[in-house]
């Protein structure tokens, strides 16, 4: 069954925790919540609650690297950069099956002057945690906007993800 919010509708907030259980059809998912989880957790602008929600060994893609960064402490010191440089977001749509591990999250927001659309791509391990997050934006705009700021924010971000 496909589920998804409507254009602007914010999800109720919400406690972070990545093991709730739900029963479905007789088995239990411990991923079931993890991705409203992960959801409230960014409007709330909370990063250990985003933190709480990675695998430890999670992989972050970015829109503007080609590397992809293995590892949750990069990956959440780069979530607290983009905290720090998106404006002004929220979440549009959300696209996934019940009980499933592949979900994507339609997003929007502002870099300064600059427009930003972009969707993150989620995949839950079997504990419900975030073991790959792959994020694209456009237009081409606001990659560009977005390199630049992310740039500027990089050498904290190393400084967060060495110091654990």
């Amino acid at each position: 069954m496909r589920r998804w919010t409507a254009v602007g509708e914010p999800l109720p907030a919400i406690a972070v925790s990545c093991t709730r259980e739900a029963s479905t059809e007789g088995r239990t998912e411990p991923y079931a919540g993890a991705v409203i989880d992960f959801r409230a957790a960014v409007e709330a602008r909370d990063p250990d609650a985003i933190a709480a929600t990675l695998a430890d060994d999670v992989v972050f893609r970015s829109p503007v690297a080609f590397k992809p960064y293995p590892g949750k402490a990069i990956t959440a010191a780069i979530l607290r950069g983009v905290l720090r440089v998106f404006e002004d977001f929220r979440y549009l749509r959300e696209f996934g099956d019940e009980g499933g591990r592949n979900h994507a999250l339609l997003f929007a927001a502002r870099i300064g002057d600059v427009a930003v659309e972009g969707c993150d791509f989620l995949h839950l391990d079997e504990r419900g945690l975030i073991d790959e997050l792959t994020v694209m934006v456009r237009p081409l705009s606001a990659a560009q906007a977005l390199a630049t700021a992310m740039a500027d924010q990089f050498e904290q971000i190393q400084r967060e993800a060495t110091a654990g």
